[in-house]
């Protein structure tokens, strides 16, 4: 009577129930859950007919779109791959990663045609190239590839063990590597996420978070698990993301805190109508304090705050809401939304540990290595068995994240184990350093790193972006600094920059910082 885990029963399960309720809104198209459902089987017919076969590898590079959504049922269903790239990467970055996976399909957004049209002939496995939107010549054209298949196909038995996804990490100091994601993981994900943050069949969810980043941290699939709406966004902007907010009722969100920086940064003409009550959550990088006391005072939303991996399906921690957190002030509150939290109640056991992988103490203070293992953690790294063992050393996923745990048992991330600034022996959290830079008005964006110092080894240094029209000085920050840290944690050097250097998913990258190659967009 066992029937495998996977995201697919949740499309089963929303056809027979929600199939009259709107599924997607994308612009000015609009489908309920049977019309969705029905393009989804057209195109797991046209890519049978085109001779995938299980195992295949199906790969994609486009925006938030239905078309894109639709990948994650219609490829999965006949038994193949999903293999959704980053479309802010290079034309060379997709090759590598085409060719790695060997996709035997590419399917590309319009906006993107002429960018893989002078590479396509370096993607040696790719059999078919699908043009998503607008045809072309030597493309097929995917509404027509729907439009002449039927929605009868030969639908595979699924094995919970099989890959359901490869996603590619940002690979900003390295190659990137292909995160290999089960049907079991991504369920027990979705499961565990809908748990913690639940959602019905009423909600609205926004697209403001990439579909390609970590497959939206499973949430192609917990909306149509709940019956909610997808709405699409092709662009995110403060205007578009107002627009859409009132226009479609949205209910909830993700979004990266450089994401909620901009929102709650919106001028008042934005703001001021945004609907109040949409929930977020939040994670990708750990958001200060004043972020979320920012979003949940200002738009009156309400913040939880996850934490992830890709390799981990992605979340292995929230921020879990407690009764007593109610009695705090909005900012104390937001100081314990900051934190990234307990494990999920499915994602399986997580830890912070010494060199010897023994727990640190519950002191808030003592920095270990958040490693995991569970349900959720890839099955490992496609065709990379090396990283792949780097990654389980001692039978736990290693992060490479550092945190401590509080006495209350929630673990907070103080930086990647490789960001933790040492200076003359103390450990510095460049993240507690930009948590209070943050709170001085002038600042819009900061980033801390070590920088070499003749008399401390290291010591931090901040780089600023600063509000629009906004004007400080080294000092003035320094000043506000000595006042809200120890000593040795004022940043001793301040770069003001017009923007600070990220990857494609919107991470700071740091090590271009340290590098110094961020003066050629300084102010």
């Amino acid at each position: 009577m066992q029937t495998a885990l996977t995201p697919l029963e949740f499309a089963r399960r929303a056809r027979s129930l929600y199939g009259d309720r709107e599924a997607v809104v994308d612009g000015d198209q609009r489908w309920t859950y049977s019309e969705f459902f029905e393009r989804c089987d057209r195109w797991s017919s046209a890519l049978q007919t085109l001779g995938v076969a299980p195992g295949d590898r199906i790969a994609y590079v486009a925006p938030n779109t239905h078309a894109h959504l639709e990948a994650f049922y219609g490829v999965p269903q006949v038994g193949a791959v999903v293999v959704p790239l980053n479309f802010r990467l290079l034309p060379s970055d997709w090759v590598y990663m085409v060719n790695h996976s060997g996709s035997r399909v590419l399917c590309v957004h319009s906006e993107f045609l002429d960018l893989v049209d002078t590479v396509r002939h370096e993607m040696s496995a790719v059999e078919h190239f699908v043009a998503l939107e607008g045809g072309r010549e030597g493309w097929l054209d995917y509404e027509q590839l729907l439009a002449t298949a039927t929605p009868d196909f030969n639908r595979e038995e699924i094995d919970e063990g099989a890959l359901l996804t490869i996603n590619y990490t940002s690979g900003t100091t390295a190659k990137p590597k292909g995160v290999m994601i089960t049907h079991r993981n991504a369920w027990m994900n979705a499961i565990g996420t809908l748990l913690h943050s639940p959602m019905t069949c009423a909600d609205r969810y926004l697209w403001t978070l990439p579909m390609f980043h970590a497959n939206g941290w499973t949430f192609v699939w917990i909306v149509t698990a709940a019956g909610g709406t997808h709405v699409c966004v092709r662009r995110v902007d403060a205007p578009n993301i107002y627009r859409l907010l009132q226009a479609e009722r949205i209910t909830m969100l993700c979004a990266a805190p450089t994401v909620l920086i901009m929102i709650a940064s919106a001028p008042d003409e934005l703001r001021l109508h945004a609907p109040r009550g949409v929930r977020v959550l939040t994670a990708g990088a750990p958001p200060a304090a004043h972020t979320i006391e920012r979003v949940e005072d200002v738009l009156g939303w309400n913040v939880l705050q996850v934490y992830g991996l890709t390799e981990t399906s992605p979340l292995i921690s929230v921020c879990e809401p407690r009764a007593e957190h109610d009695a705090l002030s909005l900012g104390e509150r937001a100081k314990v939304k900051a934190r990234q939290g307990v494990e999920l109640i499915a994602s399986g056991q997580l830890r912070v540990v010494d060199e010897q992988l023994g727990d640190v103490p519950r002191d808030g203070a003592t920095v270990g290595e958040i490693v995991v293992r569970g349900n959720v953690v890839m099955e490992g790294y496609f065709r990379d068995p090396e990283a792949t063992a780097r990654a389980f050393q001692g039978g736990w996923f290693h992060s490479g994240d550092a945190a401590v745990v509080h006495p209350d048992g929630y673990l907070e991330i103080r930086d990647r184990m490789k960001d933790v600034i040492i200076s003359g022996g103390e450990n510095i959290s460049s993240i507690e350093v930009e948590g209070v830079l943050l709170r001085h008005p002038a600042v819009h964006e900061v980033a801390v790193v070590g920088m070499p110092h003749e008399k401390w080894g290291e010591a931090p240094h901040a780089f600023v972006v600063l509000k629009p029209g906004a004007s400080l000085t080294e000092e003035e920050l320094r000043e506000f600094a000595r006042g809200r840290l120890a000593g040795f944690k004022v940043p001793k050097g301040v770069t003001v920059l017009a923007e600070l250097p990220k990857t494609a998913t919107g991470k700071i990258q740091k090590y271009v910082l340290r590098g110094g190659r961020a003066a050629i967009t300084s102010q």
